[in-house]
């Protein structure tokens, strides 16, 4: 089965963002997206690569390191 598409405002409320993040993302071709017709769509998928893409590792000090 292929993945869920999802609208412009469920891709902002998964992101946890305004609904106008998610549209400059696709305007700037940040994120991949589906065109229906007039509607612009977005496969769930493409919503955990961004996050996966984007997300910042902590870095691990050692024990003792003066910051």
């Amino acid at each position: 089965m292929a993945a869920r598409l999802l609208t412009v405002d469920q891709a902002a409320e998964l992101l946890g963002t305004t609904v106008r993040f998610p549209r400059r993302l696709i305007e700037e071709r940040r994120i991949t997206f589906v065109r229906v017709g007039r509607h612009v769509r977005i496969p769930e998928p493409a919503i955990a690569a961004y996050i996966e893409r984007n997300t910042v590792q902590p870095i691990a000090r050692r024990y003792g390191a003066v910051a």
